[in-house]
């Protein structure tokens, strides 16, 4: 079961074919029936390194010029850019039936703090004036950090620039560890000495946080000690790898997102942010089932 699954994400863009020629087209068609789902937008770098030795499902450098595609499409179809603050209310409207049904909503969000999101992702955001949320290694903010080789990161002085500008900034942990092999102090120290620093910087604590690395969403215990700690510093949002659109039923400190790179033209960017690629979801999380059982 583990190497099939393995193998068919490691296949040319089955997911690609599947999105475009079945899943997307299946989702438009029952999408009134599901209720509010609101794409949470993953995106990492804005810039042209080279990964032609990754999967496309796992790169992370976005072009500069594709994710001006992604922004202008956005804003030619009328999308409403929201923060994650923004999510609760959104829902709430929904479930009491008051929530504006011809309006489409999109939230926007980096992982790590690179600075090519100052020199290349604000400029063109700002030209549409939308709003985006920034995870920020906070170790590694003004330094940099031998886990990212070539990514050079935003500085203080630029993030406190940004948050001027209406640019929302939450934790992504204080060195970027994969939480679940740490323990229970380590993981405990991670998150409050990241609050603590961002807190210091701008003058205000994150109402946020982001998960490093794939999400362990089948480890009760330990999502449930996370939760708690999230609880515990304040953070009233948080993301994470599982993929998809995020809903009324999701849990609010591990809401689905899904990932946008380079090799998402806008056909596929399209059939993302409609859903066409959740469907994505479940054979992840049987896979994680899978190899837990099997380990």
């Amino acid at each position: 079961m583990i190497g099939w699954i393995h193998s068919y994400m490691k296949m040319p863009r089955i997911d690609r074919l599947l999105t475009l020629y079945f899943f997307h087209p299946f989702k438009r068609f029952i999408k009134n029936w599901q209720g509010l789902r609101i794409p949470i937008l993953m995106y990492h770098s804005i810039s042209n390194g080279d990964e032609s030795g990754v999967h496309p499902y796992y790169r992370v450098n976005t072009s500069p010029e594709v994710f001006e595609q992604h922004m202008e499409y956005l804003y030619s179809k009328g999308y409403s850019v929201v923060g994650l603050d923004s999510l609760p209310l959104l829902f709430q409207e929904e479930k009491n039936k008051t929530l504006n049904q011809s309006r489409r909503y999109v939230v926007i969000t980096f992982d790590d703090g690179f600075r090519d999101f100052y020199l290349q992702a604000f400029p063109v955001l700002k030209k549409y004036r939308f709003t985006a949320t920034v995870f920020l290694v906070t170790e590694a903010i003004g330094i940099g950090s031998e886990k990212f080789k070539d990514k050079e990161f935003l500085k203080w002085s630029e993030v406190r620039a940004l948050s001027n500008e209406g640019i929302c900034f939450g934790s992504h942990t204080a060195t970027h560890p994969q939480l679940k092999l740490l323990d229970n102090e380590r993981v405990r120290k991670e998150i409050k000495y990241s609050t603590k620093e961002i807190e210091n910087q701008l003058g205000k604590s994150p109402n946020s946080f982001s998960y490093p690395y794939k999400f362990p969403e089948n480890d009760e215990v330990f999502t449930s000690f996370l939760e708690g700690l999230l609880i515990e510093n304040h953070f009233k949002f948080g993301v994470s790898t599982r993929l998809g659109s995020t809903s009324l039923k999701d849990a609010r400190y591990y809401m689905k997102r899904i990932p946008i790179n380079s090799d998402d033209d806008i056909n596929l960017f399209k059939a993302k942010i409609d859903g066409g690629y959740d469907w994505l979801y479940m054979p992840q999380y049987l896979f994680k089932i899978v190899r837990q059982r099997l380990s």
